[in-house]
């Protein structure tokens, strides 16, 4: 693909600027819209099983926005379903108006001729009798969701509702116990939505477009990465996808942007706030080191030994950079930082601010520190935090 020439040259503090608005940390339009105007603005927020302080879907809009109720969440995920689940940049809670502009990685997911887990004969079709008759269902009520206690020995019948979901004929239309409900798509997805019409170019070029909004500039893997597309699909129609090429100082691929960020300079002030490592603004590596010169990755699958940084080590944004992070934990109406690293004594405050304010949305009433990285901040990190929890 032959790049055209930049419109425009962007500093890296511009770029990093660019992106905390695109991710709605500065500058967000509109705050009434609440949880649900997160997730447009964002178009995706990925979902994970690992729980701490919440679950990360819980944890996107509170970094946002503030301390929001796990009702609430809920409520805008999926009451009226105003959103649904499907594969993105991994498994996303995505606002319900794309549906359509996912009808190519639904028809690439029929088309599919090897899975990893076998469907026995009639599962898939009883499934979905099943669920014409009687829902909407969970797995364990559709007839049981695995063989055996290990996680990935699943039922055939999870087996085929798992591929009537990819396939597009059901969808998760909550959550309970963080199971997924499963119902047909005829059912949930408004009849106006409730199709596969759109080539892959259409879709591809939607996809690309949201991407690039939603990170306001990024390299053409950044791009990629949001909804996890092929380079070679980005290629296809980045040109027609109304983004515009940009050079950032520093960056050594070509980036594009979006042009509605370019426009005005961003302005204001975010939230001092702890990050879940599956945070849009965070989750590729290579690109967080590229914007705000911070290395982090999740170590809650890398063996206890090896971890630098600990189990659900969570980035400290304040002041529009990432200044340190924290692994939590509760224990009853304690937040304990079992680990806590800082980038310096200017770090000390805006960490325990995080702290603070995470212990009071969570029902805590207090902060216990453990580790401290550099040890000799141990002593300033708790005199604030004793600070601001008097």
């Amino acid at each position: 693909m032959t790049t055209p020439p930049p419109t425009a040259e962007l500093t890296a503090d511009e770029a990093r600027r660019i992106a905390l608005r695109a991710q709605g940390f500065l500058g967000t339009p509109d705050r009434r819209a609440g949880v649900r105007g997160v997730l447009r603005h964002l178009g995706a927020v990925q979902l994970d099983t690992i729980s701490v302080l919440a679950r990360s879907h819980e944890l996107i809009p509170y970094a946002r926005l503030g301390a929001v109720g796990r009702t609430t969440v809920e409520n805008a995920y999926w009451k009226d379903t105003q959103a649904f689940e499907y594969w993105s940049h991994a498994a996303c809670i995505l606002p319900i108006e794309e549906w359509p502009h996912f009808a190519f990685r639904r028809r690439a997911y029929r088309a599919r001729p090897h899975w990893h887990h076998h469907l026995p004969d009639g599962a898939y079709d009883q499934v979905i009798k099943q669920l014409r008759a009687e829902g909407p269902l969970t797995a364990t009520e559709l007839g049981g969701a695995k063989k055996t206690s290990e996680w990935w020995d699943w039922s055939g019948t999870k087996v085929a509702v798992e591929r009537a979901l990819m396939y597009g004929e059901v969808v998760c239309v909550e959550r309970r116990g963080w199971k997924r409900v499963y119902d047909l798509a005829e059912r949930a997805v408004p009849a106006s939505l409730l199709h596969d019409e759109l080539d892959d170019a259409e879709c591809l070029r939607r996809l690309v477009r949201l991407a690039g909004q939603s990170l306001g500039v990024g390299t053409r893997a950044d791009i990629a990465d949001y909804h996890r597309l092929k380079g070679e699909q980005v290629d296809e129609v980045i040109a027609d996808s109304g983004l515009v090429p940009v050079t950032v100082a520093g960056w050594s691929k070509p980036a594009w942007a979006d042009p509605a960020a370019l426009e005005t300079t961003p302005r204001g002030r975010h939230r001092t706030t702890l990050l879940s490592p599956f945070d849009s603004l965070i989750w590729e590596r290579a690109r967080t080191e590229r914007v705000f010169g911070f290395t982090h990755r999740l170590e809650a699958y890398v063996p206890k030994p090896k971890r630098v940084h600990g189990y659900f080590a969570m980035p400290v944004l304040s002041g529009g950079r990432l200044v340190g992070r924290v692994d939590p934990a509760r224990e009853g109406r304690t937040l304990v930082a079992r680990q806590v690293g800082l980038d310096g004594p200017k770090a000390v405050q805006g960490v325990a601010q995080a702290l603070v304010e995470a212990a009071s949305w969570v029902g805590c009433t207090d902060v216990r520190v453990e580790r401290v990285d550099p040890p000799e901040l141990r002593d300033p990190l708790t005199r604030e935090l004793t600070r601001a929890l008097a």
